[in-house]
Order: structure tokens, then sequence, then C-alpha cells
């Protein structure tokens, strides 16, 4: 094993160069191996050949390994490659060149098998660049087209993109509709729509129709930069138990060092045995003592863990966070944009009782209620008047054609239609100007019903009359649900809402989702002061937008941020990113992270027990170089494919059914904590 490969890769350094030569030096290493086992074995080659030919293999075999022994001796440290190269020396100098030429063969050969496994780590990120075409087609202010290479596109193109062509910037679309697969970007197992306004990204692919786009970013400043940029910077970012094997390789290379000159000289000087068969065992002790699989073993597992995370829409800004997200006890959610959708939703339509109502004029007198509202907020801008519109526009209603609107901030709208006066409005509105004693007691009951679920109400009247109610609420992501029971059965002891919402639509919503603990009402400085009391009890995550959590994100054990493809602040403030809108990646999230923790351990027992083995056959069974070096190698190549298993992982393929652990008694509804309560 060369333990330089594995520090070039986790400083950015290994390439495809870099690789292309390891061979070449692995290739001589084994050419001069093969021709010098000729010339002294057969007489197809002059026996004087033989130890020229097996110098060509030292010098290919030990190549990188003497460069970074040079380094380390600089600066008055020993490695793991210093062990190696000391011990073919001492081959040859017991006039074992055949045994030196084989282990620095090996040594070779593990170095570039391992530098192209754990290169596929950092090439399953940089292979998204190969997505990215490298020119797209622009239309130029006189209408004319022509392809551009994308370096030279800047903020305020439009490029043309057609079906089945990659988006080669990231842009916003102003013409067009079609469906986008940007799995590359956020791990959405399927297209997504897009139309006018719609943002969409570099290295994703326009499945059907021509769209126009408009560029938002350079080149050098599209989300795909930022996560190969992060990506890159993470596999920097190292693991607590990686920087515990960093430290600890010098300490025992000198111990390992101190030994054998030890086994040298007390046998051969103090106890009168023969120089060259203990030399002989002193050399296959520094091989088989050399701990390269064990200081492999974590960073073949982060890194991988950190790609296939990647490539599912997860980032993790380091090796440390993958490690940090293990010891996750508890997860604080924002509510609104994260476990709800951020939108509200019209949720019930409630005609006002006017005598005898059939069954079948339900649905007519909901369908009048809904088109007044509709034509009285077609001009707001009001959030809630957007609700009411697209509702309308589902139901296939056409809004009623009203004039003279006369909005009354924080209260509503005020209309003529057909010589009536119509209004739309809160109950604020209906109880300064409109009499509110034709409005039945069951109306009211209804509508305190209503805000009492944690609805907005909307009292809908014409000359004074009531025709009815419109409930609006920011609807629950569909898979919210579902996300939660899985952290449980994965044993997150504590689910928290932290939310600036009023306590009765977070306790509406905590009730649906079976959140342990609601905080409402909550200042962004208050979720913090919060957050700080949840770390008294556990190790906590919180999850949230990305944008106006960053303070809440920054405080945690480990910020989560979520749905925040292209958002600069998630980037830098989270320490993972959860690219797309979905919170399914939550729970492969820990998923993904325990796997890497369980194959990083995997690593470090065996590799142990491969050295420990070696060790008790070097002086119980007189075990050879040889096989020494056979078993020292083989260790590193099996930690190195071991931790390569998490490449393969697939949060769409992975064992759904979580083993369930047990969970603390549910906490009942009454006592649910509330901010200001709590506070």
């Amino acid at each position: 094993m060369s333990c330089c490969s594995h520090k070039q890769i986790q400083n950015g350094e290994t390439n495809d160069a870099l690789n292309e030569y390891r061979g070449w030096f692995t290739a001589a290493s084994t050419g001069g191996l093969i021709l010098g086992a000729l010339a002294q074995f057969t007489s197809l080659l002059p026996g004087f050949l033989a130890v020229p030919f097996f110098i060509i293999s030292y010098i290919g075999g030990g190549y990188f390994g003497i460069i970074e022994t040079a380094k380390s001796l600089r600066s008055f440290q020993l490695n793991i490659d210093f062990l190696m190269i000391a011990a073919a020396a001492g081959a040859a100098f017991l006039g074992e060149w055949m045994e030196g030429a084989i282990l620095l063969f090996l040594f070779s050969l593990s170095g570039t098998l391992e530098s192209y496994a754990l290169g596929k780590s950092r090439n399953a990120i940089k292979s998204l660049m190969e997505l990215r075409p490298n020119e797209g087609l622009i239309r130029l202010p006189d209408g004319t087209e022509t392809q551009v290479p994308v370096e030279e596109m800047k903020p305020g193109d439009i490029v043309i993109v057609k079906p089945g062509e990659y988006i080669p910037i990231d842009g916003k679309v102003i013409k067009g509709q079609s469906a986008v697969n940007q799995s590359a970007i956020t791990g959405e197992s399927i297209p997504v729509p897009k139309e006018r306004g719609d943002t969409v990204f570099a290295a994703t692919l326009n499945e059907n129709g021509v769209i126009e786009i408009e560029v938002t970013k350079s080149v050098r400043d599209t989300t795909l930069a930022k996560i190969i940029s992060l990506v890159e910077t993470a596999q920097q970012n190292r693991a607590k138990t990686q920087h515990f094997l960093d430290s600890f390789e010098p300490r025992y290379a000198v111990t390992v060092v101190f030994s054998v000159l030890l086994l040298i000289f007390i046998p051969w000087l103090i106890m009168g045995h023969d120089f060259d068969s203990t030399f002989y065992r002193a050399i296959t002790v520094l091989v088989v003592a050399s701990p390269c699989a064990l200081i492999i073993s974590t960073p073949a597992s982060i890194i991988s863990a950190i790609a296939n995370g990647a490539r599912n829409g997860i980032l993790f800004k380091g090796g440390a966070y993958v490690e940090q997200t293990v010891t996750i006890d508890t997860i604080a959610f924002d509510k609104t944009g994260t476990l709800t959708i951020g939108e509200p939703a019209v949720t019930d339509l409630i005609p006002a009782p006017d005598g005898t109502v059939y069954p079948n004029q339900v649905t007519e007198l909901e369908n009048r209620l809904l088109a007044i509202a509709a034509g009285c907020e077609q001009y707001s801008e009001h959030h809630l008047a957007g609700a009411i519109l697209r509702e309308a526009e589902q139901r296939g209603i056409a809004p009623a054609d009203v004039e003279n609107m006369k909005s009354t901030p924080g209260q509503g709208v005020r209309a003529s239609m057909n010589g009536s006066s119509v209004a739309v409005g809160n109950l604020t509105m209906f109880n300064s100007q409109i009499s509110n004693e034709s409005w039945s007691d069951e109306l009211l009951a209804n509508a305190h019903e209503l805000r009492k679920n944690g609805k907005t109400v909307i009292f809908v009247a014409q000359d004074q009359k009531p025709l009815g109610l419109i409930a609006l609420a920011d609807q629950i992501r569909p898979s919210a649900h579902e996300v939660i029971s899985q952290l449980k059965n994965q044993g997150i002891q504590n689910i928290v809402m932290l939310t600036g919402d009023n306590i009765g639509v977070a306790n509406a919503i905590a009730e649906q989702l079976d959140i342990d603990r609601v905080y409402a009402d909550l200042l962004p400085e208050e979720k913090v002061e919060k957050l700080k009391e949840l770390k008294k009890e556990g190790i906590v995550a919180m999850v949230g937008d990305g944008v106006n959590d960053a303070p809440a994100l920054a405080t945690s054990h480990l910020g989560i941020a979520m749905g925040a493809a292209g958002t600069d602040v998630a980037l830098e403030t989270a320490d993972v990113v959860l690219m797309g809108d979905d919170l399914t990646k939550l729970p492969y999230l820990i998923s993904l992270s325990r796997k890497a923790r369980k194959v990083v351990w995997q690593n470090i027992i065996f590799s142990l027990g491969v050295i420990v083995m070696l060790l008790a056959g070097v002086f119980l069974i007189d075990l050879p170089l040889t096989l020494g070096v056979v078993g020292h190698e083989g260790s590193t190549l099996i930690v190195v494919l071991n931790g390569l298993r998490l490449l393969k992982r697939d949060r769409h393929s992975a064992d759904r059914h979580q083993p369930k652990k047990p969970r603390p008694a549910e906490t009942p509804a009454t006592d649910r904590l509330t901010a200001k309560a709590a506070l």
C-alpha cells in the first residue's frame, strides 16, 4: 500500500495524470521483477543481469515512497512509506533482491489500485462536469442565434435549450415548458416540470420541449461549480477518526523502527544469534507491522460516503459531519418550508346556512363563494389571494366580474358586483365595517373551530349578508409524516418543532405528524436560545430552509439545510445541505452515515487483526517475508474495496425497513411544550 497516495488524495492532488504515472512506474517494477527472475532462475537471460533488473524494479516500485519518505524526513518525522523502503533495502542488504523487488512491486501495485479506487470517489463528483456542455446556443440582441462557450456566457444572456440537451448554465425559464431531469444536482428521482419563472441548473437534462432561459450566474458561480468545490473541500476536511489515525501514524512508525532495531541487536549482539536470520526476521516484522490498511481504513470509507451523498443530493461539508450525523439523538425542524410546503392553500369552503340546502346545491354554493372571493382578490398581491386564485383555477371557476375594488390593509377587499356590494376579508373587517348581526352562531362557531385547528379564515359577504367562509392553511409536506416515522424507527429520541408561527397552528401540525415537542411564537434569536437548551439534553441537528434559519443552523451540533439548491447562504452556513426540496433525504442521510461508520470500524478491526495475525506468524512459524508482503498488501486492498462499497449504495434502492429501536414513552399532547410557556 502506498500511503503517499492516501495523502495526495486527501489534499486534492490525485488526478488522472498522476494515476497514469503510477501505472507506468508499476509497469516498470513489474517488468524489472519478471526479467530479474528470468535471469536468476532460467538460462533465457544472463545471470549477471538479475540484479540490474531487480534494481529497475526497486526504482519503479519505490519511487513515490521515496519521495514521501524524503518529505517526512525533512520535517523530522517517520511515515509508513519509510518502513516499506527500509524493508526493501534490508532485503537487498541480505542479498534477497527478489523478495525486496516483490515487496516494492506489491507496494506500487497496491498504491496504484488504491489511487484508482479512491479516485473513483472524486470522479463520481467531477463527472458532473462532463454532463455540462462546453457551449450553448444563445440568441443575440439582433435576433440571430449562435453557439457560444459557456465561459463567455454572462447574466442576462438568452440561452435556447432543445429537447435531449443538457442545460449549460444556471438560469431562469423565460419561455417554453419542459420536464428537466435534475437528479445530478438535487438527487430527485423523477423529472421536474419547468415553466416560465422556474429556475434551472447547469448539467441538468432538458427532456422534452424547447425552453429559453435567461442566464442568472456566471459559469464559476453556478450551483454545479459550488457543489464540486464543496465536495472537494469536504474530502480535505477529515473525520475525527482519520485525524487520530494520521497523528498516530508517525508515532507508530517510530515505535516500529525502534522495535525492529531491538529485534536485530538484542538477539545478534547479546544472545549470539546468526545475523542474517535475525535481520531477516526483523525485516519481516518491519513489513507486517506497518499499519497501512489501518491508516487508509477511514478515508476510503468517508470519501466514498461523501461521494455517495453528493450523487443523491446530500452534500457533507466535511468528513467530520459524516461521523457527527451518527451521534444525533434530537432533530429540531423549522416548520414553514421544511415540514410544510410554505405556501397556503384553500382547505375548506363553508357556505352560509340559508334555509334548507339540498346536497346537489352544495357544490354550486361553494363555487359561487369561491368565484366572488377570486374576483375580489384577482389583482391583490397578498399571499392568501394567490391561494384563492389557484383553487379557483384548479376547479375551473372564473373569477366574478367585480369593479370599484378598495383594499383595506390588514383587513380585506370591498368591491361592487352587478349593482351589489361584496366583501372578502378577515373578522376584523367585518366587525369594523359590516354589521355582523346576520352572521349566525353556527357560522361563527365554524370559524372559531377552523382557527383553533391552525387555519386562516376568510369571510365572504354580499350586501352585508354572509355568503360563507374560506379556510386556508399551509400544507404539510406529503412525505413529512412518513419521514418522521422513519426517523423514530431509526432511534431518534426527540423530534422537535421550532416555529415563529402561533401555537394553534404549530400544535395542529405537530399533532398530525406525531412531533414530541413544540416551541412556537419564536423570533430568530429565541430559536437560537431554545437550541442551546436542547443541546444540554443531547446531540441536536437543526433542519431548516438555509436562509432565515441560518443562526439556528450555525448554533446546532449539526446544521442541515434542505431545499437549498442554488442558495448561497445554505452552502455557507449548514454542515450538511440537502440540495432538493425533498424531506425523504433525511432518513437516508442518517442511514448512510451509520453505514459509513460501520464500514470504518469493520476496516479498523480487520486491519488490526491482520497485523496481529502476521506478527504472530513471524514469531511462531517463521513467516517468510514474501507471505508477509502478500498478507500486508492484500489487507490494504481489501480495506479500500470495502470502503468503496459505499459508492454503490443508493437511497432509492436502499433497505427502507429500518431496524426499530426502543423509544421513550410518547409525550402526551397535553404535555407538549410551547415557546412562551417554556421560556
